[in-house]
């Protein structure tokens, strides 16, 4: 069946009454700005971002590149590292000093950031909680340790560390157009990351004597220097990500001999690391449809055993990317296969490495989840352009370009539970899936996790259920929101919050914007215009750095949607969802209603009164012996701004002009008939949560029969509290579900279903008359609507 709805719009109506009703449940003065835009709060556009969300004329962006040597050093646990660096200044600014990020220093207890928590007594602890939280003695030995900082001939550079970020002051002027050559020598001790924390160091696996290196974060780095915010200096306290420069990198790692290396990029030469197994492995791998092992179960069982002292040096390339991370371990098992992305047709190498521990879940999924999610993605953002994609099972979850880590391990036996595998292939996807939020598409993280996070759990959500329609995701869909959204105002912050400041983050910076976008698709926009304007902001954005207000006005300009009210709702405010049905009222028509007599009324157009207050400018214009007043002595010009708009040629205040209503004919017994079985109900909502929704009702009628109808969050804009809507129907409705499929995050659905299953609830009357050819009847709608369709027929 479908439902076409009309609230005082059926041509048979007369004026009823509703009309003024209507207008007491929806006063104008009710109003919480909800519908206002968003104006100043978003940044002016200017020529480097416009006001439609592109970047603008003048959009530049810095550039560095990195030539790095790293050294591995196993028995020591330690880097060791030196690289040079090419910044170059495409901004209109002139630099007498640059920063750089040593994210490292985070890990020391000297060096850190120093964001302290407010701590409680506990009412148990354990010994080693009483250990971590002793005040320290001494530097735990950990940070960058700085060897040299110097121009590209060798001469000193003057640099200052605060914490986890480095100034370097520059010998002369760095202007617009040029760029920088200088170099840095520095090493670290890496830390247990399992122990300790943090994205990168080492995992020990005490049973073979063996690590697991991820190193990330694990050299100098530049800051970025933007249009929008000037240096991106702002501490790293393990929380806010990271802001980076794109550039183009060569690495050379130089590990024990039997260690299997993956990284950022492509592994120029492999010929000199593999075997001619491997390599012949590797190269049948690359056209193959299923993965295949480059390096086997039983090889890296026995590279566990012995350890090398040999050296080897893996050399990596990879341009246009923001960043550079890698692993290393003779325990990794290695598998992968070739994927040809349709809309460029690139052809990518996906990958995975894992230990034995992760053997049974890896090698049946993790590189066809790889596959998928970059196919998928490039489905819904840009095309994936990079010649690489890989995941690393290092039992935790972190991205970097073309390479990430995971968590996915089974039991000793091989065995593993349906939540640890859907968890594994969630956690691939997502972190696969930062490929392209943010590493291509590089927003601010360290400013604005929900750029990072949001955007790509939600389309991790999309992937998931085009991997498995029954995927048990925990991000994306509305009701699961719902908690978070319930929790007092005090544990909430809007998502256009600083990382380092919010007190749920995960909810906050990965689930809440999520749903959110979900909504956008699903219910507010459709699929079709929303993933028309995501598209545009990923190919408008992709190798650039966005801010929020690019995102927001991208999605308007490329939709004609207006959405500065979900913006302000979902992502400005802490507002949740709760829309009730406060009060269903049921009438019938009375079909013998004597028909309502033509009539005239008169009225006159008066002019407007002069002001009764003589107020302070017009005394002091009076006196100003300078000032000439016009005087205006034609009255037919006078009489133009006080004419009434109802079509008169000119108005006339001294004359009384009369409107006619032409009445009412009676119903003939063919439409008494028609309309005898007619039931009007007026259903009334109460916006009990304060963030506005559209209204979506399932209607359940005494027949079995169902219909739904959906009303946009416009229908709040005059009134923000309250709202009615009407229906007429010619069968009886048994009940009415607000939100039956849950779309909204409604955090309270016990208000939100109305029952009439005794068929007692009382009625009342309204006058139904047919209205004369051509009448002007108050209320009613200058266009014909079928009563019938009206009524849900179809």
């Amino acid at each position: 069946m479908k439902l076409k709805v009309a609230i005082l719009s059926l041509s048979v109506f007369a004026y009823t009454g509703f009309t003024a009703q209507n207008i007491q449940n929806n006063p104008g003065s009710n109003h919480g700005n909800r519908f206002e835009q968003l104006g100043t709060i978003l940044p002016t556009p200017n020529i480097y971002r416009t006001a439609s969300g592109a970047p603008g004329h003048g959009y530049w962006q810095n550039k560095a590149d990195y030539e790095i040597n790293a050294y591995l050093d196993e028995d020591k646990r330690n880097l060791k590292g030196s690289e040079t660096i090419t910044y170059y200044n495409n901004s209109p600014d002139d630099l007498d000093y640059i920063w750089l990020q040593l994210d490292e220093n985070q890990v020391s207890n000297v060096k850190k950031a120093d964001f302290p928590s407010s701590s409680t007594l506990p009412k148990a602890a354990t010994d080693q909680q009483l250990k971590t939280s002793e005040l320290p003695a001494s530097d735990n030995g950990f940070g960058v340790n700085l060897e040299k900082v110097t121009d590209v001939s060798g001469n000193p550079l003057k640099y200052t560390v605060n914490k986890t970020m480095m100034r370097i002051d520059l010998p002369k002027i760095l202007k617009k157009g040029e760029k920088l050559v200088f170099k840095v020598d520095w090493n670290y001790n890496i830390s247990n990351r399992i122990k300790m924390g943090g994205r990168g160091g080492y995992e020990n696996f005490a049973e073979d004597g063996n690590d697991l290196y991820t190193m990330t974060q694990w050299y100098p780095r530049m800051c970025v220097y933007s249009d929008f915010h000037g240096w991106q200096n702002h501490q790293f306290t393990g929380r806010g990500e990271f802001a980076l420069v794109f550039g183009n990198f060569k690495v050379n790692m130089n590990v024990p001999a039997d260690h299997v290396v993956g990284g950022t990029g492509e592994c120029k030469n492999y010929d000199q690391v593999l075997t001619s197994d491997q390599l012949a492995r590797y190269n049948k791998s690359k056209t193959s449809a299923e993965p295949l092992e480059i390096v086997t179960l039983d090889e890296a069982k026995k590279a566990e055993k012995n350890h090398s002292k040999q050296r080897k040096t893996w050399t990596f390339e990879a341009n246009d990317v923001r960043d550079f991370a890698w692993t290393s371990s003779r325990k990794f098992v290695w598998d992968g296969m070739g994927v040809t992305i349709p809309e460029n047709n690139n052809k990518v190498m996906a990958m995975s490495f894992y230990p034995k521990e992760a053997y049974a879940l890896y090698r049946k999924y993790s590189t066809k989840a790889v596959a998928h999610t970059i196919k998928t993605y490039s489905e819904f953002t840009i095309p994936y352009p990079y010649p690489v994609a890989q995941s690393v099972e290092a039992a935790n979850g972190m991205e970097y370009p073309m390479i990430c880590f995971n968590f996915g391990r089974t039991e000793k036996d091989g065995t593993y539970s349906e939540g640890t595998k859907n968890g594994m292939i969630g956690v691939v996807i997502h972190e696969v899936g930062h490929n392209f939020f943010p590493m291509i598409i590089n927003s601010d993280e360290r400013q604005w996790s929900w750029m990072d996070e949001g955007l790509n759990t939600f389309t991790e959500y999309l992937t998931e259920e085009k991997w498995d329609n029954k995927f048990p995701s925990k991000r994306g869909p509305a009701w699961t929101i719902v908690d978070y959204m319930k929790l007092p105002k005090d544990q909430l912050e809007p998502i256009m919050s600083n990382s380092e400041n919010i007190i749920q983050f995960g909810p906050n910076a990965y689930s809440k914007p999520a749903t959110g976008l979900n909504i956008l698709r699903e219910t507010i926009m459709g699929r079709e215009l929303f993933d028309k304007a995501f598209k545009t902001y990923a190919k408008r954005w992709a190798f650039k750095h966005p801010e929020p207000a690019d995102f927001f006005r991208t999605m308007e300009d490329a939709s004609g949607e207006d959405l500065d009210w979900f913006w302000r709702g979902w992502f400005y405010g802490t507002d949740p969802v709760d829309i009730a049905i406060d009060k269903v009222t049921i009438a019938t028509p009375d079909l013998n209603t004597p028909p309502r007599e033509a009539k005239e009324t008169p009225y006159k157009v008066d002019k407007p009164a002069v002001n009764e207050f003589e107020d302070i400018s017009k005394i002091r214009n009076r006196e100003d012996k300078s000032i000439t007043f016009y005087v205006d002595k034609d009255k037919e010009a006078q009489d133009f701004y006080y004419r009434y708009d109802r079509g008169q040629e000119k108005v006339d205040s001294n004359k009384e002009y009369t409107s006619k209503f032409d009445g009412t004919e009676p119903l003939t017994q063919k439409e008494k008939d028609k309309f005898k079985n007619l039931t009007a109900y007026q259903i009334d909502f109460v916006n009990k949560g304060g963030l506005v929704m559209p209204i979506i009702l399932e209607f359940t009628f005494e027949d079995g029969t169902k219909l739904k109808d959906k009303s946009s969050a416009q229908i709040w804009r005059m009134n923000e509290q309250k709202v009615s809507k009407t229906y007429y129907f010619d069968k009886k409705l048994k009940s009415i579900q607000l939100d039956p499929m849950r779309e909204t995050a409604d955090i309270d659905t016990s208000n939100n279903f109305w029952s009439n299953d005794s068929g007692t609830a009382p009625t009342s009357k309204f006058e139904l008359f047919k209205q004369k050819e051509g009448g002007n009847a108050r209320g009613a709608s200058n266009g014909k609507v079928n009563p019938m369709q009206a009524a849900g027929k179809k």
